[in-house]
Parts: structure tokens; sequence; C-alpha cells
């Protein structure tokens, strides 16, 4: 147990350490935008479920491969915060505070916005050109998943939480997260497992690049 806890320590002592301070001193003011992203997700969920609202939501936040490119783009912001709705609610809007929340506390608002909708661009963008390469390839897709409305909240949850995992050192979550994905595709291969793995990919970039500047100016101050 004690090697357990040890281990426990190392990999989320960090997150927990940089967590804890800001909450305790001011709770819920600590993270307003993910309970604001919170409160739009319920908002849309509420407004699509009803007859007089799908078509709206459709219109604003939802994002198909078969749309032009130029109005999905615009939809690709608020496409963020519309769940699915063949999925249970309640698990994307706990998934959204918590890593929208963890993340804002970590990051800062504007970062986690940043991060969030480069992972659902990603999984936007793969869509489409999975299509262009068909079925045929490794990493194409039917033509059918055209149609498909893209994950919502769920890509841009998965890639902060990996941007998360690696910027405070949790490597082994940021890898449990990443093979549950892969397991995902492999047990059930449909579009949204996959725009999952594209926008773990963009992710895994962003990281690449960070720590490359990281590593720049340590440099440059080091041989100050």
């Amino acid at each position: 147990m004690k090697r357990i806890a040890r281990w426990a320590r190392n990999e989320w002592g960090p997150l927990y350490v940089a967590v804890r301070g800001p909450l305790v001193r001011r709770r819920w003011r600590a993270v307003p935008m993910a309970i604001g992203a919170v409160c739009l997700t319920a908002v849309l969920q509420f407004v699509q479920n009803q007859s007089w609202g799908y078509q709206f939501v459709q219109n604003v936040g939802a994002v198909r491969a078969e749309d032009p490119l130029g109005p999905a783009l615009l939809r690709t912001p608020l496409s963020l915060f519309v769940p699915a709705l063949d999925l249970p609610v309640w698990g994307a809007l706990a998934q959204i505070l918590v890593v929208f929340g963890i993340a804002e506390i970590c990051l800062g608002w504007w970062r986690t916005l940043a991060i969030a909708y480069t992972a659902t661009l990603a999984g936007t963008l793969y869509a489409r050109l999975g299509i262009w390469l068909g079925p045929d390839s490794p990493i194409g897709l039917p033509a059918t998943d055209a149609q498909v409305v893209d994950t919502g909240p769920s890509a841009a949850v998965v890639g902060l939480a990996v941007f998360l995992a690696w910027r405070c050192r949790a490597y082994v979550t940021a890898v449990a997260v990443i093979a549950a994905m892969v397991i995902e595709v492999l047990l059930k291969d449909n579009l949204a497992g996959k725009e999952h793995l594209a926008a773990i990919a963009a992710v895994l970039i962003l990281c690449g690049i960070t720590e490359v500047r990281h590593r720049r100016r340590t440099g440059r101050v080091t041989a100050r």
C-alpha cells in the first residue's frame, strides 16, 4: 500500500497541490469559465431536445464533414458545448466541470479554451481528411461518416486531459488516457473514437512545441 501511495503522490501530487490552493481560497470563483461552460452545455442540451430548438442548435453548433468548410469553422467553437443526443448529458457535464475546471486553474481560462478548440478543430478537420482518403486507407473513413455530427465536448475533454497530464508530469495518466482512446477505436470503430485520436495527436504536437520553447528559454537563461 505504501508503494501505491508513493506512486500516487508522485503521479498526482503536483496536480493536487496546484488545484487545492485556489479551490480552498476561492471555491467556485476559481473556475468561472468552467462553470460557464457547464451552464452553456446544459442550456444547449435542453434547447436541442425541444421541438422548437433542435434545428436552431444544429444550425449554430452542429458540425458535419459534409458541411461547407467556412460555416463548419464558424460553428466549431460552439460545437465544443453541444453534447451528443445519444449519450447521458450528466456525464458530459461532469467531465467538463472537472477537466475544464482543473485546466482553468492550472493553465488559465484562455489557454484552456485555446487547447480545447485546437483538439476539437483537429477532430473536425480529420473527419474531412478521412472521408477524402476513403475506407481503403488505414486512417480513412467511409463516406457515410460525412453525415455524422462531430464529437461535441468529448474531444476537447480528452485533449485537455492529455495536456494537463503532460504538464504536471503525470505520464502514466497521459498514457492511460491515450490507451483508453485507442481501445475505444478498436472495440467500436466509429467517427467519434477516431476524432478523439486526432485530438490527442494535435495536443501531443502542442506539448512538443511547448517543451521545445521551454528548453530554449531555459537555455538562454542558463547562458546568461
